[in-house]
């Protein structure tokens, strides 16, 4: 029966496993934890291809306790019932290891389902998910476990596996392999820190093998093209999207264009054109604003040119506007300012808004009053002294002008009249 490379010579020793140093280096927490047996309920936490079914395999392997696998975008309620009533058996007199895949697809029920025997120790869970745990996860089950979170591999560590595998497959099938200089790097590099993709880019080249005399050659071109588009890790509505949509615009807050762009391309690579559009426009408000008001229109325009155009030409205008917001002055004097003024009106300061600022026309007949409003335009420079905020918040400053070149000249204008 086929069985994919990855799993064919998945590790079964910590020693086999590539990368993880933080959690499974000599020393480290989770390794001391697996070497002396004592295995708590535990959730790992990371990206596709990262060792965490295969840790999980081998603390399996290492336990004396009767092993259950499911994954759970297919296993139900009944899967876990079927599990719990195992316990105290003679099938099971030591409890159960449950290796929970993708535990995030569990519903608050089905989680809640193991519960109790996770609190008694009868079971003990190991749980993987690719989303963040502390969102996804039920809280009394996060109570009850430790959360490691595994890192996409290093190009350095992916080239360990690569070699592995290269070798692994040379033998299986009888082929000496010789690779162009740089096909192999290219395919550690390119797997984006995931495992199981530089694997099946391997099982593709050896699929896919022009053999000369029993000997394979692995050139570069091959390598680019078994692995075409691999490395984009990009979930839309997960982590890796938002975490990309926070790197683009904390780099235009940063005032580095370069990781701008970078993280423009990857979402030009993804395909998701929306999304980037949205954080850029975002961008030009919140973290330009005032300091340059212009950027907003310009940018606007750029954002409606590469949705009119599409791929790929909308690339032109997008990273136009990304490099201008990069290299503009900055300013969240707005931001700040409504945001002070939201956070006062959820506390309830409420206040009468004055009676000059009311609408006269609501008055009906017989309570016509002297509404007292200062028409600005009939007073020079534009400008008459008058309350406009609610008695409540009369004296709050929600507007600090920033220290840019815009803001200061307006602000040294209006405190030139309002003397």
């Amino acid at each position: 029966m086929y069985q994919p490379l990855a799993e064919e010579i998945r590790p079964l020793t910590l020693d086999d496993v590539v990368g993880q140093e933080h959690i499974l280096g000599p020393g480290k927490l989770l390794r001391r934890m697996i070497e002396a047996g004592n295995v708590p309920n535990l959730i790992f936490y990371g990206p596709s291809g990262t060792g965490k079914t295969t840790v999980a395999n081998i603390i399996a392997n290492a336990t004396q306790r009767k092993l259950f696998r499911l994954n759970a975008t297919t296993a139900s309620t009944a899967d876990i019932k079927e599990i719990v009533s195992e316990l105290d058996t003679m099938m099971a007199p030591n409890g159960v290891l449950l290796y929970l895949d993708e535990i995030q697809s569990f519903n608050k029920k089905q989680q809640q389902t193991l519960l109790e025997h996770i609190e008694n120790g009868k079971i003990t869970l190991i749980a993987s998910t690719t989303e963040n745990p502390y969102f996804y996860i039920f809280n009394a089950i996060l109570s009850r476990s430790t959360v490691f979170e595994f890192k996409p591999i290093s190009a350095a560590d992916a080239f360990k596996a690569v070699c592995r595998a290269t070798d692994y497959m040379s033998e299986k099938t009888d082929l000496k392999v010789q690779a162009e200089d740089g096909a192999l790097e290219w395919i550690s590099r390119s797997c984006g820190g995931d495992i199981r993709k530089a694997l099946n880019a391997i099982e593709v080249l050896f699929a896919a093998a022009n053999t000369v005399d029993e000997k394979l050659f692995i050139s570069l071109e091959d390598a680019k093209q078994a692995t075409q588009k691999s490395s984009m890790r990009y979930d839309r509505g997960g982590d890796n999207q938002y975490d990309s949509l926070s790197a683009l615009m904390k780099s235009i807050r940063g005032s580095d264009p370069d990781a701008a762009v970078y993280y423009l391309a990857r979402f030009l690579t993804a395909g998701d054109l929306p999304s980037a559009c949205r954080r850029i426009l975002c961008s030009a408000c919140e973290d330009i604003g005032l300091a340059y008001p212009q950027a907003i229109p310009i940018v606007k325009a750029c954002v409606d040119s590469a949705l009119q155009l599409g791929m790929p030409e909308a690339r032109l205008p997008l990273a136009d506007a990304v490099i201008f917001l990069a290299t503009a002055p900055k300013s969240n004097s707005g931001c700040m300012a409504i945001d002070s003024a939201l956070a006062d009106v959820a506390k309830g300061k409420l206040g009468s808004i004055p009676r000059e600022l009311q609408n006269v026309h609501a008055d009906g007949a017989g309570f016509e009053r002297e509404q007292g409003y200062l028409y600005p335009h009939n007073f020079p420079n534009h400008w008459v002294k008058q309350q406009y905020l609610p008695d409540e918040v009369k004296d709050t400053v929600y507007y600090h002008p920033g220290d840019n070149k815009f803001e200061q000249t307006c602000k040294h204008y209006w405190d030139e009249v309002k003397k």
